[in-house]
């Protein structure tokens, strides 16, 4: 279950193109059931990849396994697929990709409700954060995850000042593996699924977690950028990417309102987005985040053409 392409070749977008025209209408990959679309040569044109685009492997999870997502990664010419266990690593270099952003395990619990607005969690979140960084440093991935987590009874103040306390605990041992803790800004104001709102999330605020990161003080703690959810907590988007231009670790796009596609029935100029990051001299990734509601395959195909400005 795998392409043949070699990570770099100047041939690559070509072979793509030649490889899925031959299986159009049939499956993608010998063994492997596809989604009922006609993927055919035009869905893959040549990328302008001035935007490097990453999939966030768990929007598709209902629908294809984390080896289908890296291979359809390589199929669209994506650089990354991300939050996956580092067990799929060697895969990932094997198929010339990277992981953008690494996950921290905090099982039993979703990571982003243990955060380090309690200190509470710190052992944990230490313990969760250097795994992460361990891994990603082995194959020179570049950035891990990181969450306030929820405000478990604590005032935002005393929040804040906890992340701060625990972060510099942290930070040093990312700045010594060179890698770059990115902290996520989430929405509280969606209650109609788990995984499209957040309620109770401390770090709701793009203002709010810009003071966290300037406090501790480190250049390997970035702020995660997530439109979907700053659209709905703060809005004016493309003003505070050129505003926190210096702080972008990692961007994540999804369609608002719903999380679903990214396009033209939806509320967000992606386009426009997509050009400031150009504009402000963005070299990192972003990350397809959204929950697809049609054929997965085809609105991933359709969000990554979007995205390629």
């Amino acid at each position: 279950m795998s392409f043949s392409f070699s990570s770099g070749s100047v041939n690559d977008s070509v072979n793509r193109r030649q490889v899925l025209k031959g299986v159009a209408g049939a499956a993608l990959l010998a063994g492997v059931s596809r989604p009922a679309m006609a993927f055919e040569a035009n869905d893959v044109p040549n990328r302008k990849n001035r935007i490097r685009q990453s999939i966030a492997q768990w929007c598709f999870s209902d629908h294809w396994s984390v080896e289908q997502t890296i291979d359809y990664a390589v199929a669209l010419d994506c650089k990354s697929v991300e939050l996956i266990e580092p067990k799929y690593f060697p895969l990932l270099q094997k198929k010339g990709l990277v992981c953008a952003i690494g996950q921290i395990d905090m099982a039993p619990d979703p990571p982003f409700v243990k955060g380090w607005n309690n200190p509470q969690h710190h052992q944990q979140l230490m313990k969760a954060t250097r795994d992460s960084i361990d891994a990603c440093s082995e194959y020179k991935y570049p950035n891990v995850i990181a969450f306030t987590g929820m405000d478990d009874g604590f005032s935002k103040e005393e929040g804040a000042n906890n992340c701060v306390m625990g972060l510099k605990k942290i930070v040093g041992y990312a700045e010594k593996n060179n890698i770059d803790l990115c902290i996520e800004v989430l929405n509280t104001r969606d209650d109609t699924h788990p995984m499209k709102g957040h309620p109770g999330y401390q770090g709701d605020d793009t203002e709010y977690v810009v003071d966290i990161i300037r406090r501790v003080g480190s250049p390997n703690l970035k702020l995660l950028f997530d439109v979907y959810h700053i659209q709905i907590m703060n809005g004016d988007v493309i003003r505070r990417l050129r505003q926190y231009k210096d702080l972008l670790g990692h961007v994540h796009v999804a369609g608002n309102p719903g999380r679903n596609e990214i396009g033209n029935d939806q509320e967000i100029c992606y386009q426009a987005v997509m050009e400031t990051l150009v504009e402000i001299g963005y070299e990192g990734y972003v990350g397809q985040e959204f929950l697809p509601t049609g054929d997965p395959l085809k609105s991933l195909a359709e969000a990554v053409k979007i995205c390629d400005v």
